[in-house]
């Protein structure tokens, strides 16, 4: 018996070409403020882009920059895996947030922002920014890439995947955040990848790019 039941065919929507790429830039925006914030209170977030957060913080190298350079090995496990489509469109969620985190920094600023709203808010449009591109098999490169081949070769949960991912993560951040930021990173950890978890379950939602 198989372990998954498997949605009729015509259950299943296609995505236009405009949906694809209203979420990509929705997403992309959204995920650029919300790391616009946490960059903002020195808090860290998980997944390929905290890792490009924390190296921005040791190295004071643009956050944009890293996140674009970590990503390129992961290309070939998309292309191999999961296809040339899923590839180009990840390719291009990964340069527009490279270029919104550059952007944002200039049309938005902030003269206050307390950590624990920064921490919800922050993360919450991260989680939902991925949340977007993920219902539109789109990645955001790194850990993203993985995360959904697990899912949907094996079933496992993206967001408790990943969820395992940040955690780790952030365990290196010891020696470069305050104790109150990386428990607040945590937190926001925890709020983006429930997100995912909560939302993108196998088999839930049936639509296809």
């Amino acid at each position: 018996m198989a372990a998954t039941l498997q949605a009729p065919p015509a259950a299943v929507e296609r995505h236009q070409l405009y949906e694809d790429a209203l979420a990509m830039l929705m997403g992309t925006l959204f995920i650029a403020l919300g790391m616009l914030i946490y960059s903002k209170t020195m808090l860290l977030t998980g997944s390929t882009a905290g890792l490009a957060l924390l190296l921005s913080y040791v190295t004071k190298v643009q956050f944009g920059i890293i996140f674009f350079a970590i990503n390129l090995p992961f290309y070939w496990l998309a292309w191999k895996r999961l296809g040339w489509k899923f590839t180009a469109r990840t390719f291009i969620a990964v340069a527009l947030v490279t270029l919104f985190s550059r952007l944002t920094d200039q049309w938005v600023g902030f003269t206050h922002l307390d950590p624990v709203y920064a921490t919800v808010v922050g993360s919450g449009l991260c989680g939902t920014g991925l949340l977007m591109l993920f219902r539109h098999r789109t990645g955001l490169g790194g850990v993203n890439i993985l995360a959904i081949y697990l899912q949907e070769r094996y079933g496992i949960r993206a967001g408790y995947f990943q969820l395992g991912v940040d955690l780790a993560i952030l365990a290196g951040a010891f020696s470069v955040l305050a104790p109150d930021r990386l428990l607040l990173s945590v937190l926001g950890a925890g709020i983006v990848n429930l997100t995912l978890a909560i939302n993108h379950k196998p088999g839930r939602y049936l639509g296809i790019s």
